[in-house]
């Protein structure tokens, strides 16, 4: 039952949720960005990983991309109508 609170505590709030939210995720592309605070020199293998945020950023173009082909894959020939089996 305290998790159903919870849960209803923060739906109420979704602005603020959603915004603190925001902040966090800004705050942790500003510490990656700050020289020092995260040794990138060492343990990258290629350039782009020294970006600031390089992993955030292909891990979100990944998904986008993976979601849009899936969808594209789908339509071109797994998904049937819905009537299929009514024939």
């Amino acid at each position: 039952m305290r998790l159903l609170r919870w849960i209803e505590f923060l739906r109420n709030r979704l602005r603020t949720v959603v915004w603190v939210c925001l902040v966090v995720l800004g705050l942790l592309v500003v510490v990656d960005a700050l020289p020092g605070l995260v040794d990138k020199e060492h343990h990258a293998h290629t350039a782009p990983e020294r970006w600031p945020a390089f992993w955030a950023v292909f891990g979100f173009v990944g998904c986008v991309a993976l979601i849009v082909l899936s969808k594209w894959f789908g339509h071109a020939g797994i998904m049937q109508r819905e009537d299929y089996y009514d024939e």
